[in-house]
């Protein structure tokens, strides 16, 4: 047994990814606190809850998990501009990598007393070499919305973008516009039949007469009319509801009043999948098909451009079939390996391209090594690149339904985002969703 003065501590090979320890603020002495006080940054109150915060990690870190022993190398916090009277309550610490240098980094997220985030981000820290103590069983259940979270952290003091809602005429679409609204991210535009959107609205208690109504008969000219918003500089977001997908990107794809760009458009999910530090993109699992080499390219473009707008300079690309070496039966084989070509050529920028790839050596460093494939991208992938429709809803929906992720959606190519969400979607699925499109607008605002 572990004695009660003694604090058990995790050595590197005791951690796991997804591993997490829930830390309550009582936890944490004062004489503790004040003797790591100094790790604040300059100028920032050990009052003010942003302070606190950071200092409530640093002590769980070096006291509790990893524990005594632990040094950090590096920590990324963002806190929200919360009340004056949010205090820490509790601290969840998880395991998102393991790195070879034997350093961790971890997924720090602190709520107070009201279950509010008011604090998250990522903390590299290099565990104890030393054992103290028996090291408790964790729970490696706590990890989820990581890079959502992350997402929506970076937009919460944004101001709200006019958003051209369309045909909001279920629950569910209007539900979703209304988180939406709520966390900050969209300032709406409702458009549909006036008396339907307001029924709907007065049934799940949202008092919408500070926004938007915008009447059409149908979601035909519901679609039309965000068009022609878009055009007026009216709206600067458009976010699908209660239709069809292809209703909406019939409109979308008209030469004279569509959103049409010189890029095909392509949809692009954002995967939050549980043992992952960072987010997976797979394209195009929604709107192309059966792609030729020429849309290929665009997707993939398409895919590198938004991993990049959300923090991640040099996206390793994997194009997917079904081996790892070009079969000319195999015609998605050949496409992935002239676009790995292409992208040699700088006809595909930004990012790091390879292919063919099968999904096992794409994304497992281990099936890679096995096969003796040589690629900066092999095991490595950001981005998969899919050979067609089928493939990619697959396997987003494996990855849903069996592998507990969370999938945000997004329309690329076009004039502005477009936020596609589905019924199935949970409701951190969706904002995140709204806040990627948040982003991309503001990417695009100061490229102007």
């Amino acid at each position: 047994m572990t004695s009660p003065n003694i604090r058990p501590n995790y050595l590197w090979n005791d951690l796991s990814i997804d591993q997490t320890l829930d830390i309550q603020w009582s936890d944490a002495s004062l004489a503790e606190l004040s003797a790591i006080q100094s790790q604040i940054p300059a100028g920032e109150s050990p009052e003010d809850h942003a302070a606190q915060s950071i200092l409530f990690t640093l002590h769980s870190i070096l006291h509790h998990f990893p524990g005594i022993g632990s040094r950090i190398q590096q920590f990324s916090l963002e806190c929200a501009d919360c009340h004056s009277d949010s205090k820490p309550h509790s601290l969840r610490l998880t395991v998102v990598e393991k790195m070879a240098s034997k350093s961790v980094k971890l997924f720090a997220s602190i709520v107070d007393d009201h279950n509010h985030v008011i604090c998250d981000g990522h903390v590299v820290v290099y565990p104890p070499t030393v054992k103290q103590g028996e090291s408790a069983q964790l729970s490696s259940t706590g990890r989820r919305h990581t890079n959502y979270k992350l997402f929506l952290g970076r937009v919460k003091h944004e101001t709200p973008v006019a958003t051209a809602v369309v045909y909001p005429c279920d629950e569910v679409s209007l539900q979703a516009c209304r988180e939406a609204v709520e966390e900050g991210l969209i300032a709406p535009i409702l458009i549909g039949p006036e008396q339907k959107i307001r029924s709907i609205a007065h049934k799940i208690d949202w008092d919408i007469h500070n926004y938007s109504v915008r009447h059409t008969d149908h979601a035909h000219a519901a679609s039309a009319l965000a068009m022609d918003l878009v055009h007026r500089n009216e709206a600067h977001l458009v976010m699908k509801g209660a239709l069809h997908t292809d209703e909406l990107l019939r409109e979308v794809v008209k030469p004279q009043t569509g959103l049409r760009t010189g890029r095909r458009i392509s949809h692009v999910f954002v995967i939050d999948v549980p043992g992952m530090d960072r987010p997976l993109f797979i394209s195009d699992a929604a709107i192309n098909i059966a792609p030729d080499l020429k849309t290929k390219v665009d997707i993939t473009q398409n895919a590198i451009d938004l991993a990049r707008v959300l923090g991640n300079d040099c996206p390793k690309v994997a194009i997917l079939s079904a081996i790892e070496t070009v079969n000319p039966d195999l015609p998605s084989s050949v496409d992935a390996a002239l676009l790995a070509k292409m992208a040699e050529r700088n006809q595909i920028t930004g990012g790091t391209v390879d292919g063919p790839l099968a999904m096992d050596n794409a994304i497992n460093v281990q099936a890679a090594q096995t096969k003796g494939i040589q690629s900066a991208v092999a095991g490595n992938a950001d981005i998969l690149i899919v050979p067609n429709i089928e493939a990619g809803n697959m396997l987003v929906k494996e990855l849903t339904f069996l592998g507990n992720a969370d999938c945000a959606g997004i329309v690329l190519g076009a004039k502005v985002p477009i936020i596609l969400t589905s019924r199935a979607d949970n409701v951190i699925s969706r904002l995140a969703s709204c806040a990627v499109a948040v982003l991309l607008h503001q990417h695009y605002q100061k490229s102007l």
